[in-house]
């Protein structure tokens, strides 16, 4: 397992773009979208096109920043495509890697069975709150705000595919090519597993609107992400099972999901 061979001057006239768009990933990303989070649940109770906006949004703005790097890697000259996982893989996954994707695909077939069995179904008390429209407050406790976002409707599940294979494509792009080829670039030689915490870290605090144990369960996904983009020095692998945990959850029928409860204001 190693990280890409590069050097900062390696990305040329595209270096200043370069850092800007790795600092946003670490320290924007998690901001923003915890903003993002929090007026979408407090319109979830109120308006039922929240889910649908929400994922028509989430649609422009990872296709919007991926493309934005896009151009920025097209314009780093001394940058290949290798460098950033865009061929195909160059290896076999080594037997970590291995163990690791047949872990990541029994873990996302339990929890598809346990979201199934209905267990989460109903909102926990605390969930019972005031809400205004357009309130700056989670509908959701933190530990519910991933499941607040799975689709229930038919038209919400159409959209909610694009969302998982925009999320598989555009996140393993910004997270794993994009993010740790800077970071190996900034510092050279940096070993494989240090680059395995920075994009589990990374991509952790992006779902800090989640609470901390989504950080750290994302965060830990992450990790184990960019150990097998870094084993076989491709993104397809890590994009496949990225897009297949997330699509797991339309094998969930919408009587299985907590459902937001509407406490009148009066």
């Amino acid at each position: 397992m190693t990280g890409p061979d590069l050097t900062f001057a390696d990305f040329g006239p595209a270096q200043l773009a370069a850092a800007i768009i790795a600092v946003y990933l670490v320290v924007g990303e998690p901001f923003v979208g915890y903003v993002l989070h929090r007026r979408f649940e407090g319109r979830l109770r109120s308006d039922p096109a929240a889910r649908r906006s929400f994922y028509q949004r989430l649609l422009v703005l990872e296709w919007g920043l991926a493309a934005v790097t896009l151009v920025v890697w097209l314009a780093a000259p001394g940058v290949g495509a290798a460098q950033v996982g865009l061929h195909l893989p160059g290896r076999w996954p080594g037997p970590l890697a291995s163990v690791v994707v047949v872990a990541l695909v029994v873990l996302a077939a339990l929890s598809v069975r346990a979201l199934r069995s209905g267990a989460l179904a109903g909102p926990p008390p605390e969930v019972l709150r005031r809400t205004r429209p357009g309130d700056a407050r989670h509908a959701e406790a933190p530990g519910h705000a991933a499941l607040a976002l799975l689709p229930r409707s038919p038209g919400e599940r159409r959209l909610f595919a694009l969302v998982g294979v925009t999320a598989g494509v555009c996140e393993e792009w910004l997270y794993r090519g994009f993010l740790l080829a800077v970071v190996a670039a900034l510092a050279p030689g940096l070993p494989a597993l240090a680059l395995v915490v920075v994009a589990g870290v990374a991509f952790g605090l992006a779902h800090a609107y989640q609470g901390l144990t989504g950080v750290v369960t994302t965060g830990v996904l992450g990790s184990l992400l960019a150990g097998v983009y870094l084993s076989t020095g491709s993104l397809l692998l890590p994009v496949l099972l990225h897009a297949a945990i997330d699509l797991r959850f339309l094998l969930v029928p919408s009587t299985a999901l907590p459902a937001a409860s509407v406490v009148p204001v009066r």
